[in-house]
């Protein structure tokens, strides 16, 4: 039985985010699924610099 992990981002934020790199009517017509893995990687990509951005830029390396 596989698991299944638990998002990280909500749905909404994900939403906005294909909004704003312009595949949200694909994910309205054919699910996320139905998105290219360059779009996938462009969202993530987004998510991690919204993130870095509020939280006052990447973690330091160690």
């Amino acid at each position: 039985m596989g698991r299944r992990r638990r998002g990280v981002m909500s749905e909404e934020f994900k939403y906005e985010l294909a909004k704003d790199l312009g595949f949200y009517n694909t994910v309205k017509e054919e699910g996320w699924g139905g998105i290219r893995t360059k779009d996938a990687g462009n969202m993530i990509k987004r998510a991690i610099q919204i993130a870095e951005q509020a939280t006052g830029g990447p973690n330091p390396k160690r």
